[in-house]
């Protein structure tokens, strides 16, 4: 299966290689950080995929053209609040991360860093832990120096939970 990470560059990795399912390829020199995952990113101020996305084990499906990018991240039970649902919490920072990518291939190959101004996230339905969640997130608006951004998240049974909505800032990665 090829997988993408937070970055352009397609990856093939096997899922047992990591406890979350995702599998990782150390860095140069064996730290994580631009290197890893073969992505190409040579600015070290970068780390590609950043530790949010390898701690909750979300994994970039598809980039299907620029400003939109499909995800997917365990519903795992330690997510899980109190009441036994994934905490809301996990979900937004799941949409952040998906939004996030959108805004960087909306870019399409300008060298900009690309940062969260705002975030609002709707819950729609109770999660439980297990399955697997799907977020796809698509650029909605934007220009050279900002997008607006919109991501939805569903279960296994294809059941929308959470919907949100983010904008974007870029500054110059000089």
């Amino acid at each position: 299966m090829t997988l993408m990470p937070s970055c352009s560059m397609p990856v093939s990795l096997t899922r047992a290689a990591y406890p979350s399912g995702r599998a990782r390829e150390p860095a140069p020199g064996g730290a994580p950080g631009a290197g890893a995952l073969g992505c190409g990113v040579a600015d070290r101020r970068m780390q590609v995929p950043p530790n949010c996305d390898l701690t909750l084990g979300m994994v970039c499906l598809d980039k299907p053209e620029p400003g939109v990018t499909v995800w997917e991240m365990p519903a795992d039970e330690r997510f899980a609040n109190p009441a036994g649902l994934v905490q809301g919490g996990f979900l937004a920072a799941f949409c952040d991360s998906a939004m996030g990518a959108s805004s960087v291939t909306y870019a399409q190959g300008r060298k900009v860093f690309s940062a969260n101004a705002e975030i609002k996230v709707s819950f729609l339905g109770p999660v439980r832990p297990g399955g697997t969640l799907t977020c796809t997130a698509r650029v909605v608006s934007g220009g050279s120096r900002i997008a607006f951004i919109e991501a939805e998240v569903a279960d296994d049974g294809g059941r929308l939970v959470a919907k949100a909505s983010s904008t974007y800032v870029y500054t110059p990665r000089d």
